[in-house]
Order: C-alpha cells, then sequence, then structure tokens
C-alpha cells in the first residue's frame, strides 16, 4: 500500500509554469493523492445489480488521475469514461449519460462548481465531488449545488469505491422480486384496486368519487410507489422522491409515512394488500396499475 503521508516530490517535468497558472508550483505526484491502490481487486455487485451495466464518468484536471480512477473503478466492473473539459462532460450526458459522475473542481479556465449546478439541473446523476479543496466552505458549496458527496485528494481508494456505492445504491430502486411493470406516464391518471390517482391536480380518489386527503409527502410517496408497480423500492429511493437528498440512512419518515398511507387506502391497514413491505429491502405497491 502507498503511504500518501510522504512529502509530494517534484518530477522532472513538473517544475514549469503551467499555462495560466503563474510560477511554477510542486505538483503531488499520483501516489500522493491516491491512497489503498491494489490491483485485481475483487468484482462487485450493487443491489444485486451487474456493475458492467453501471457506467461512470470521472473529470479530473490530471490526466493521471483520471487514468488511474478509470483502471481502478473498470476493475471493479463499472463502465468508466473519461473526460477533458466541461464541454466534453456536456456532450457525453447528451450522448450516454452516465449513472455518477466524479467531478474534479479545479479545472483550468472552467468553474467546476458550475458544471455541478448544471448536472444536476438537466441530469437526474449521481455526483460526488472529488478535489483537492478541502476547505470547509468549498464542501458546504459543493452539496448546496447538488452533489451528494464530497471527497478531498489524498483519498482512499476503497473509501471512494464505497462512496460511489452508497450513492448508488441511494438513486436507484432496490431489484424487484418480479419482473417489473413498466412505469406509467408521470402525469397520466392512475387506476389501482379501485383508486384514481392524479399526479397533475395532485388528488386520490377512492371508487365512490370521494376525494381523501392526503399530506404532500404522503402523495409524494403514493406517486412514487404507483409509477413503478410490482417493484421494491428502497426507503433511500422513497426519500430521493419525496424530500429530495435530505434524508438521513436512519431517517424513519418513509415508515411513518406508510403507515398513515395503508391507514387511508387499504381496507384492512393491518393486513396490507396494496402497500407491502418487503423485509431489510423496502416496499412494494402490488395492484396492477393502469394509466388513463
Amino acid at each position: 500500500m502507498v503511504d500518501a503521508r510522504r512529502p509530494a516530490r517534484l518530477a522532472p517535468d513538473q517544475g514549469a509554469a503551467r499555462p495560466g497558472r503563474g510560477r511554477p508550483v510542486a505538483v503531488a505526484p499520483v501516489w500522493a493523492c491516491v491512497r489503498g491502490l491494489k490491483r485485481g481487486a475483487p468484482r462487485t455487485t450493487i443491489a444485486g445489480v451487474s456493475q458492467p451495466a453501471i457506467h461512470l464518468a470521472v473529470l479530473d484536471d490530471e490526466a493521471d488521475i483520471t487514468q488511474l480512477l478509470a483502471s481502478y473503478l473498470g476493475g471493479q466492473g463499472f463502465r468508466v469514461s473519461q473526460v477533458h473539459g466541461g464541454a466534453a462532460l456536456l456532450e457525453l450526458m447528451a450522448a450516454d449519460p452516465p449513472q455518477l459522475v466524479l467531478l474534479d473542481l479545479g479545472l483550468p479556465g472552467e468553474d467546476g462548481f458550475a458544471i455541478a449546478r448544471q448536472l444536476r439541473e438537466h441530469w437526474h446523476c449521481g455526483l460526488v465531488i472529488v478535489t483537492g479543496r478541502g476547505d470547509s466552505v468549498d464542501k458546504v458549496v459543493g452539496l448546496e449545488v447538488g452533489a451528494d458527496d464530497y471527497v478531498t485528494k489524498p483519498f482512499d481508494l476503497r473509501e471512494l469505491l464505497a462512496r460511489i456505492k452508497a450513492v448508488l445504491r441511494r438513486l436507484a430502486p432496490a431489484t424487484a422480486v418480479a419482473a417489473p411493470a413498466p412505469a406509467p406516464a408521470t402525469n397520466a391518471v392512475l387506476r389501482f384496486d379501485g383508486w384514481r390517482l392524479d399526479p397533475a391536480a395532485r388528488r386520490l380518489v377512492d371508487g365512490n368519487a370521494n376525494e381523501v386527503a392526503l399530506t404532500s409527502g404522503e402523495f409524494d410517496l403514493l406517486c412514487a410507489l404507483a409509477t413503478h408497480p410490482g417493484r421494491v423500492l428502497s426507503r433511500d429511493f422513497l426519500l430521493g422522491h419525496t424530500r429530495g437528498r435530505d434524508g438521513g440512512p436512519f431517517d424513519r419518515t418513509i415508515d411513518v409515512q406508510i403507515g398513515r398511507l395503508r391507514r387511508k387506502i387499504e381496507r384492512d391497514p393491518n393486513n396490507p394488500q396494496i402497500i407491502k413491505s418487503v423485509r431489510g429491502a423496502g416496499y412494494i405497491l402490488v395492484p396492477k396499475v393502469e394509466a388513463c
């Protein structure tokens, strides 16, 4: 294992000033930015999904770091795209969007925060900032513009991998226990088990045309379940669809709201047939959902 606490060494070609960066500076070699590099690491899976299906993008101003991350993460079974510059990243997002982006803030002539803001505004993907900026202000701004995690250099590759997996788990629904039904259009009126759910009007009506009052959180939760019928949805996924990214790993809000929903839509809340629990995985909306 490489000891990243050793002082950075100045390579023979690192004494020259970089264009637009002023006087010569000592640049830390790759081994000083990354700890825990190991070859032949075993392949892993995320939430039962084979990692070759997971596409990552890496944008860093240091080509050596980009190549190292691509090599290591590729060895873990990910498909990794190396991009150089914000424009190249946005082109990739349009042509072959990754599920998660590793973004450096220190890009020559570019604002890393602005790139992060664009990603969050236009795409639903994971975003992990990996940068040498360790100031608390930068961390706060990075998280406020939409980053899912913030990792400072030097970093441990194994820790970075664990953080990537954690973000992916929060973003993706858990594996379905049965073949999932296609998700209906979000704005369509959804019918299931005698209920009519209108996402556009934010109304829930029973079989006798009586409207049932739901809180905003309960309605968002029911919409998330109804647009993914027959699929087990994790608590993290449901939190992301009802409260954005604010919920913590021990947040029990979803359990409380599920209990309230059952009391409003189930014939027997103690023996639920519409929203079922899957132990250790999450919740599933059982009835067939039709869009009309």
